[in-house]
């Protein structure tokens, strides 16, 4: 006899990419080449000076628990990196340290919201973002957006929303790569500050920016979560430590649930993440790869008929329109991995409703591998 299970567990959609991952692995176990566009994460490890301060800390401390909210010390950098990036002052007092943004979501979530409380979010977005929200019994209200709005939240699409609580905002955006410019960006936090709506702006992509600029939350408002990462552009996706920056407010309830929940983010991560913003240097050369895979791929996959394409501005993701091939993104993303031997993620992972005619393509690998993986489409969609 088996036992309970929750509907809260059951009611929870897949994140589709990490089935996807699965599938090339099996592929790669039996033999096959898999060329890996769906991952979402660098390809290369995390900077010298991580790496460094990690074997220093293995020699000298006996890596015990963390304070909840963080090392102080690494708050403190945290702190000190908005004051060098965006030229606003951030008290350290604000900074969590949180497992990786994936921690850090949880958090904001209970902390800003109650059962049943309606969270705003583009669509095409990220889906963890929903799929927490319907864990915590909270309702995902989906923004739709196009090209047109380069599939951001505007203010228009909120006046037509109905009552909100929250609004999550992905500036450069998973999948699309797309940003929202500051006047844009205060001009969201201003009708939510106006509402008592919670502004929650995604930042883990701040680095990884291409045309446009980088703006912060904290450079137009004091009531918005802040979530970073330093997975994407520090390059240290399983370390599993990410931001919160939050409201004064908030910093005692957030650190109450961190206690409960984490105790403290893994103290030889923090050590590391710490110095790695030290490694400036080498992370800005992954960043100007991944440029050239994006310029590279933009250029090629149009020859194999992927040639409706989002260009993107920050983060390492073409968007691609594949209806005028495909009305199921799922199958297509089987075939392609079966066939071809390159993976990517199918739309319906970021858009419910229209996501049957898209797919997200990662260019976080190296250069080879963009070549290869034009020239496998190439011939898949010869044959």
């Amino acid at each position: 006899m088996s036992g309970k299970l929750s509907r809260r567990a059951s009611g929870v959609d897949p994140f589709i990419v990490m089935d996807v991952m699965a599938a090339a692995a099996e592929k790669e176990a039996a033999g096959d080449t898999v060329i890996h566009l769906e991952v979402g994460q660098p390809s290369t490890p995390a900077p010298k000076g991580a790496l460094a301060a990690a074997h220093a800390a293995l020699d000298t401390d006996r890596i015990g628990y963390a304070a909840a909210l963080g090392v102080p010390a690494l708050r403190e950098r945290i702190a000190q990196h908005y004051r060098e990036t965006y030229g606003t002052e951030v008290s350290p007092d604000r900074v969590v340290v949180t497992t990786g943004s994936s921690g850090g979501f949880p958090l904001a979530f209970l902390a800003s919201f109650d059962v049943g409380d309606r969270v705003a979010l583009a669509a095409p977005g990220y889906p963890a973002y929903r799929n927490i929200l319907a864990a915590l019994n909270l309702e995902a209200v989906d923004l739709p957006t196009s090209a047109a709005d380069r599939y951001q939240p505007t203010v228009e699409a909120l006046e037509k929303a109905g009552r909100i609580d929250g609004l999550i905002v992905a500036s450069p955006s998973n999948p699309t790569g797309t940003m929202v410019s500051r006047d844009e960006l205060r001009s969201l936090a201003d009708w939510c500050n106006r509402r008592g709506v919670r502004l929650i702006s995604d930042e883990i992509y701040h680095g990884i920016v291409y045309e446009g600029e980088t703006a912060s939350a904290v450079e137009v408002t004091d009531n918005a979560i802040v979530v970073n990462s330093f997975s994407k552009y520090f390059s240290m996706t399983g370390w599993r430590v990410g931001w919160l920056v939050v409201p004064p407010d908030l910093v005692r309830p957030i650190e109450r649930l961190t206690q409960n929940f984490f105790i403290s983010v893994p103290t030889l991560s923090q050590y590391a993440a710490l110095a790695s913003f030290e490694c400036r240097d080498e992370l800005d050369g992954h960043v100007r790869r991944y440029r050239a895979n994006r310029d590279l791929l933009m250029a090629g996959l149009p020859s194999a008929g992927l040639d409706r394409l989002t260009p993107a501005q920050g983060a390492f993701y073409l968007y691609a329109d594949v209806s005028h091939l495909t009305n199921d993104s799922r199958e297509f993303c089987r075939r392609m991995l079966r066939e071809a031997g390159v993976a990517t993620t199918p739309g319906v992972d970021f858009d419910r409703a229209r996501g049957a005619g898209t797919l997200r393509i990662s260019f976080a690998g190296s250069m080879a591998e963009m070549e290869d993986a034009v020239r496998r489409l190439k011939a898949w969609r010869r044959a």
